[in-house]
């Protein structure tokens, strides 16, 4: 079965690799892009979340981890951090770490706000350059 996806990002870079990424995927495709959308909240599905970490992990790395921004951050956003590399959604994350819901989300703002990451992607990307999560290689 093909999963049939839209991009929408307002960064035209940013839809250009996750469609190339998505495009070397043999069971999902990419059938439109627009600019804007869903008030800037993320609307990958978990389990499509994970699928495009297995695809992105099969790749080689293109560029060096980036320990030092890690620095920056607490050992309990860290934990989070290894947790959105794994794939898991809010929900999964504050059961897993016995919080709620809403720390989980502050704990995701903090990081994006530390890390200087765009979106909860940006942070899945950081933590497999980091080594936070393992690869399935």
């Amino acid at each position: 079965m093909t999963i049939r996806v839209v991009l929408t990002d307002d960064q035209p870079l940013v839809r250009a690799a996750l469609q190339m990424v998505i495009t070397d995927t043999t069971d999902i495709e990419v059938v439109g892009e627009a600019g804007d959308g869903a008030a800037g909240d993320a609307l990958i599905a978990p389990a499509v979340t994970r699928r495009l970490i297995k695809e992105f992990t099969a790749r080689p790395a293109t560029s060096p981890p980036r320990r030092s921004e890690l620095d920056a951050i607490t050992a309990r956003e860290r934990e989070v951090l290894t947790l959105v590399g794994r794939g898991l959604s809010n929900t999964e994350i504050a059961g897993e770490l016995s919080i709620s819901i809403a720390t989980a989300k502050t704990y995701l703002t903090r990081l994006l706000a530390k890390l200087n990451a765009r979106d909860r992607v940006q942070l899945v990307i950081l933590a497999y350059e980091a080594g936070l999560v393992a690869t399935s290689r």
